[in-house]
């Protein structure tokens, strides 16, 4: 049963904003991805079309990367990548993904169960990563002390060892210095190969991590992270010292594919669930914090939220989801997904569902959160969507070219119209209790689990740039349909504020909530630029409904 709440009326809102108070520097990682290869078209179809008019087609690592999707990937700003999962991390083994493409062994993937060609491997991902200007973040199994220790020598060890050679002799001479690797991927549980108790594992974590250091002292390494005390204990007491980052997952489930209900109930479940984000994020963050006390870390691991997205569900037994030629769902036999009958049902993620205005929204929550936290001891520093190219991802790849989706956008909007000082500021605005999703399993009867909850339509993050000189302000209206008129003001004064903000939006020009973007359509959601927008009389601005906001003012 879907619970709409009580609104609490206020017809405006008043965000006072504090410059002169950080609250700490936010680590540009924060807005990362994440592909997995054999996974639903992130690396073949994807990042890598061997074959295709619109890939690269010279020799090297590059040759069959999309330029297409290098150029989006450029003109975005993608700051650092996970590979090679995921789920998928846990069976990989990285030396079938070196040397001639024709001579790899082509094996089942134990995970997804899919082929895998390892054509695409860890010279192609590097050289990938240098092509589109991002880090990359490697993640190993932590099965094999040895095996993670040499894939560390391969990549970044400069002496004349057997690894070295087959480096040089596949085409790089120089090391790639890749700097974060993962030791191991949900360990604790039982869908991975080398599922462990905390224990076993922190003991195992701590000897690869050790191992690898022996190989590269200045790698960083992210632990397996969960958010409960009983595996984050015994991990920070064994492998705190080991482990400079803590990896926490959480995603978002939305219903909208099969629920009843109108767009405005639907939008209302995906953009509220920010705020369990945020929450929990916040309270693993407490945590982590406490636990390291206790454990005598001179400080805490900061936090990897190296998995997040907000998946779209449906019946397992509606016709198989396929993508979309134009991008999205090809269409199916919508006879055969009708919701009848009064049973239980089972339910998939939709792999192809396209990101949604509803979607931007709760991401652009979930980069306000982490912006608001950056000042706490174990605050996020990093964070991977699942995932950049295709299942759900920023980049919709087909073979006649790609769509940038709502998420790509709202991405663009978050890294280059935001400042690296998190400020705080105080909001008052009109809100919303409803029950909000905090588990994106559905239940038999297609509901979700929740729990009643705030949710302020006015959601707000304040930054700024290094210097002081620029003040960002960045807003999310969750009203479906109203704007809402805030009073702007620095330190509760008027009059420090400039007339005029130079203004990027996203969302108040699209008409529908569940709207998206295809490649017959690729604009309907997209970043506006309006210069120089002069405020209301007394420092008043309208945030318009269904959309987020950044002002940008010229302090001086």
């Amino acid at each position: 049963m879907r619970h709409r709440g009580h609104m609490l009326p206020r017809p405006t809102a008043h965000i006072d904003i504090h410059p002169n108070d950080g609250i700490g520097r936010v680590d540009p990682e924060i807005y990362g991805h994440f592909l997995e290869s054999a996974f639903f078209g992130n690396i073949e179809g994807g990042v890598f079309d061997e074959g295709s008019p619109l890939a690269h087609a010279g020799p090297g690592p590059l040759a069959g990367a999309r330029e297409d999707v290098i150029a989006a990937c450029r003109e975005l700003g993608v700051p650092i990548v996970r590979w090679p999962g995921g789920n998928f991390t846990s069976s990989y083994r990285w030396q079938d993904g070196i040397g001639p493409r024709d001579d790899r062994p082509r094996r089942l993937d134990l995970n997804w169960g899919g082929e895998e060609s390892n054509r695409f491997g860890t010279d192609e991902f590097l050289a990938w990563c240098e092509a589109i200007g991002a880090k990359p973040y490697l993640a190993h199994s932590a099965r094999d002390v040895e095996d993670a220790a040499r894939w560390v020598e391969y990549t970044n060890y400069r002496g004349d060892t057997e690894m070295t050679r087959q480096r040089r002799s596949n085409g790089r001479a120089e090391p790639w210095r890749v700097r974060t690797w993962g030791v191991g991927n949900e360990v604790y549980g039982s869908w991975q190969m080398g599922q462990r108790s905390a224990r076993r594992y922190a003991e195992d974590a701590r000897e690869h991590a050790r191992f690898m250091r022996r190989v590269d002292p200045a790698i960083r390494t992210v632990g397996v992270g969960w958010e409960r005390e009983e595996w984050t204990r015994p991990v920070l007491e064994v492998a705190g010292r080991d482990l400079d980052l803590l990896s926490i997952h959480l995603y978002g489930g939305s219903g909208h594919l099969y629920a009843p209900g109108d767009d405005r109930d639907h939008f209302a479940a995906i953009v509220s669930q920010a705020v369990h984000v945020e929450r929990e994020l916040l309270a693993y963050a407490d945590m982590v914090a406490e636990l390291s006390e206790r454990s005598g870390l001179e400080r805490p691991p900061r936090l990897a939220f190296d998995e997040w997205n907000m998946r779209h569900l449906e019946p397992t037994d509606w016709p198989e989801p396929e993508r979309g030629d134009r991008g999205g769902i090809a269409p199916r036999d919508e006879s055969a997904m009708r919701m009848s009958g009064d049973g239980p049902r089972r339910y998939r993620v939709n792999r192809y569902s396209p990101r949604t205005l509803a979607d931007a929204l709760y991401y652009a929550g979930v980069f306000h959160a982490m912006q608001r936290m950056s000042g706490h001891t174990a605050a996020v520093t990093m964070a991977n969507t699942v995932n950049l190219v295709n299942a759900n991802g920023l980049l919709e790849v087909r073979p006649g070219g790609l769509v940038r989706s709502a998420t790509y956008h709202v991405w663009s909007l978050m890294q280059h119209q935001t400042g690296p000082i998190a400020v705080r500021a105080t909001v008052e605005a009109p809100g919303v209790i409803r029950s909000i999703t905090r588990d994106p399993h559905p239940l038999p009867d297609g509901s979700f689990p929740s729990r009643p909850g705030y949710v302020p339509y006015l959601d707000v993050s304040a930054t700024r740039s290094a210097d002081g000189t620029r003040l960002h302000l960045s807003v999310i209206n969750r009203d479906p349909s109203r704007p809402i008129t805030a009073r702007l003001t620095v330190d509760g004064a008027t009059d420090r504020l400039p007339a005029m903000a130079d203004v990027h939006e996203l969302g108040a020009d699209t008409g529908g909530l569940l709207d998206h973007n295809t490649m017959d359509r690729p604009d309907v959601i997209g970043v506006r630029s309006h210069p120089r927008v002069p405020l209301g009389e007394g420092g008043t601005y309208p945030f318009p409904p269904h959309s987020v906001s950044v002002l940008t003012f010229a302090m001086g």
